[in-house]
């Protein structure tokens, strides 16, 4: 039998113990213990939610890797795409590759009577990816892009919809203009509305036919802008990259989404820093208050030590029945801790209450993502840290002397 941690049951579920002069301190403990557990799961749930909930987004609009001509500049006016060296069914066939689609891209304005608006087209074809679209639509439909002709249907964003008073149906004219050339008019119909939340997506981009841009720029029928490729986990875009440079030609180049919009990066950056300074710092919290619950409790029982190092015990089976005592105390703390930061994590799953402004967060909602190998880490590693964190302080049981103890008792 394990004399320690027998002893550590027997004190920890004894009726007598609740009449103790600790009970408020455990309560305390049990109470760090409990808050420690629902921040941290409140923040690595949402902070990791949030990163990838803004890596979806930006991935499923502009893919997570984007391929382009060398000759690519800083303009929102694509490029031909060279086909030399570039083989699109290879990059196709390559693992953790889900699916390619082609665009070209245009810069222009908008214009009502009344209002302009600054904006880019970006020209899709026959493999536009709707699925990953779709969940971006608020109002209307996706147009077919069958690069049969000139589709004029567009799909605006909402944020240039109401800056521009337009509805679904609505007519509007874009004009674009190129250097040496006279400004080229073209009359389009609102089919649908969009919202990623991100700000630099939904202040300019507007999606339409292909073709429309491949006049404006003098492409030929099958030129294209660019190659949006997406992954089947952005998680490992830094193993898919290198494959996919290996089949562009050398008069392309590959771009990370990352990369392509660096603000985003940033921004996703310090929500990790931000994770793991929170978890440090609850992390100290319950540790410094444990450790503090364990002192009280031997300062507490310095009878029952002399009592046992009278009876044989030794310093180490002592130090064992303290230190096991107060992690059996803490686990009504990880149970509550769990229950009640899964239970508000789930209500915001659910119902979305909590709200964010997207020009700041580029989410609208807190997102939340319930991995189960994170939860059961934090309580895990709790449990853990706290244990060993006791170590040191339990050597106060070998300064007590079973005599003074028990006169003093």
């Amino acid at each position: 039998m394990n004399f320690p941690l027998y002893f550590s049951k027997k004190i920890a579920f004894s009726k007598d113990n609740k009449n103790n002069l600790s009970k408020v301190i455990v309560y305390i403990g049990r109470l760090s213990v409990a808050l420690g557990i629902i921040v941290s799961l409140i923040t690595i749930s949402t902070g990791l939610g949030s990163k990838k909930a803004i890596e979806d987004r930006i991935s499923n609009f502009s893919g997570d890797i984007s391929v382009k001509s060398t000759r690519s500049n800083s303009s929102y006016n694509s490029s031909i795409l060279e086909t030399e060296g570039l083989d699109i069914n290879a990059i196709k066939k390559i693992p953790g590759v889900a699916g390619l689609q082609s665009y070209a891209s245009v810069s222009g304005i908008l214009r009502t009577e009344t209002n302009f608006a600054g904006i880019i087209l970006k020209g899709v074809g026959k493999d536009f990816d709707k699925a990953r679209f779709r969940p971006f639509m608020i109002a209307g439909s996706i147009p077919d892009y069958k690069e049969e002709g000139y589709n004029s249907e567009i799909i605006l964003s909402e944020k240039i919809a109401n800056d521009l008073a337009l509805k679904i149906n609505d007519s509007i004219v874009a004009i674009f203009s190129k250097e040496d050339q006279k400004p080229i008019y073209r009359k389009f119909a609102v089919r649908g509305i969009y919202k990623t939340d991100i700000k630099l997506v939904d202040d300019l981009y507007m999606i339409g036919d292909i073709n429309h841009v491949r006049k404006v720029m003098n492409m030929g029928d099958q030129e294209v802008g660019g190659l949006d490729v997406f992954l089947n986990d952005t998680d490992k875009i830094d193993q898919v990259f290198p494959k996919i440079e290996q089949y562009i030609g050398y008069k392309n180049y590959a771009e990370k989404v990352t990369e392509k919009y660096p603000q985003i990066l940033d921004w996703i950056n310090i929500f990790n820093q931000n994770i793991s300074l929170i978890i440090t710092i609850m992390l100290l919290v319950v540790v410094i208050n444990i450790v503090m619950v364990l002192l009280i409790l031997i300062i507490e029982r310095t009878n029952s030590i002399g009592i046992l190092k009278t009876l044989g015990a030794s310093n180490g089976q002592i130090r064992s029945i303290f230190i096991n005592y107060t992690l059996l105390i803490m686990i009504p703390g990880l149970l509550a801790g769990n229950v009640i930061g899964i239970g508000l994590l789930l209500i915001q799953k659910y119902t979305g209450i909590i709200k964010l402004d997207p020009e700041n967060y580029f989410i609208s909602t807190v997102p939340v993502d319930l991995n189960p190998a994170y939860i059961i880490a934090i309580s895990v590693g709790i449990f853990i840290v706290s244990g060993i964190a006791m170590i040191l302080p339990s050597y106060l049981i070998s300064k007590i002397s079973p005599v003074r103890a028990i006169k003093y008792s």
